[in-house]
């Protein structure tokens, strides 16, 4: 049995909703005939994602009378970059995809991001749609329209805004994913928080291990609210030209650690961010902005969890200062040559600035990468 509960992002005629509950894979047919054009969409996913739910969205296809095609790719964040991306614009045009179909990603932040670009260019733009299978996914990267590709330079330097027609959130499929999957959304929660919402914060202190340990009523709380608080600041800004920058809580310092891995499977992009969160406060402390009592209890909730919160919590081999500030001056929200950094005051209270120099984080985070995790 389906149940579902409805979030509406109002963008005038690119407005969408944002559908979140259990049993919603079964009955994706029945949700999805509306916004189609005609009965016919391309499936987009990945292996790993289409041995466990491919059987299951064919089958509410069927039952909804909708003709269906699949294309699986590869997983990993590998699969975002140009020959992905040119791989599947042409097996879209090979099954001669028309400009009034529709295109659904069914997967997590990789298969979200690259279909959506995908999505955007074909044809001049087509509509799709995400089913997003990981709590990472449900709570940030499949809402919002933000979508691209990976690059040698940087992570989603090249893509496009594209607005989903709908987005179906099954937090049963959440039930399968790997503890370090969880965790690795679960840092996206905790990001809605630190930035705007102290209440979040404080319940996820007490709750927060019921999150990562699955708890269905936890999941369910912890997705809701950070899917409408994600929504709210889209429609105020949906081309980041402002406020919607403070999503990127963590991401300036996390993006810069993904880079300078390799983008391997040692750093997922969720324990990146748990780490750039931590670094971001404690940059915050360092230049006087906020108190070493909230970058510390960050810390510690990241701890009790199971999060990263400095790379040698993962094994990482040793990151050099200088190396990640010139991989932050490839960050896209650069700007007259200055980064733009989401730094903060408290927990819950974030904000930009471009006044930061990089010898101050350069100093910063060469004092913060030879101390232990503890005493960052």
């Amino acid at each position: 049995m389906s149940t579902r509960e409805v979030l509406h992002v109002p963008l005038g005629d690119r407005a969408y909703d944002i559908v979140v509950g259990s049993g919603l894979l079964g009955c994706a047919g029945e949700l999805i005939g509306p916004v189609l054009n005609r009965p016919r969409v391309v499936v987009v996913t990945d292996r790993t994602v289409a041995g466990l739910y491919l059987e299951t969205l064919q089958a509410a296809f069927d039952t909804a009378g909708i003709s269906h095609d699949t294309i699986v790719l590869p997983p990993g964040e590998q699969t975002k970059d140009f020959q992905h991306f040119e791989e599947l614009l042409d097996r879209l045009l090979d099954m001669g995809l028309e400009r009034s179909d529709m295109v659904i990603a069914l997967g997590g932040g990789v298969i979200g991001d690259l279909t959506g670009f995908a999505a955007s260019v074909l044809h001049r733009g087509i509509d799709f749609i995400q089913i997003p299978t990981t709590l990472l996914a449900q709570v940030d990267s499949s809402v919002g329209g933000k979508t691209g590709i990976d690059t040698r330079h940087g992570k989603n330097l090249i893509g496009a805004f594209h607005q989903p027609r709908l987005v179906l959130a099954d937090t049963d499929i959440l039930a399968t994913l790997p503890r370090r999957e969880l965790l690795a959304g679960y840092a996206e929660v905790v990001k809605y928080g630190l930035l705007g919402d102290h209440a979040l914060f404080e319940w996820l202190e007490v709750h927060g291990s019921a999150v990562v340990a699955g708890d269905p009523d936890a999941i369910r709380r912890a997705v809701l609210t950070s899917c409408a608080a994600k929504a709210r600041v889209v429609a105020a800004d949906e081309k980041e030209a402002g406020e919607r920058a403070l999503l990127n809580l963590g991401h300036t310092f996390g993006h810069a650690l993904e880079v300078a891995s390799g983008f391997g499977a040692d750093l997922l992009h969720g324990e990146a961010v748990a780490i750039g969160m931590v670094m971001a406060f404690g940059l915050s402390v360092r230049l006087g902005h906020c108190s070493r009592q909230d970058a510390g209890r960050i810390r510690q909730h990241f701890k009790a969890v199971g999060l990263p919160a400095h790379p040698r919590d993962l094994g990482l081999a040793e990151q050099d200062a200088g190396v990640l500030v010139e991989h932050m001056a490839q960050d896209k929200k650069v700007q007259d040559g200055r980064v733009t950094f989401v730094l903060a005051r408290a927990i819950g209270d974030a904000f930009l600035t471009r006044d930061v120099e990089p010898a101050a984080v350069r100093d910063y985070l060469s004092q913060m990468l030879s101390q232990p995790s503890d005493a960052a």
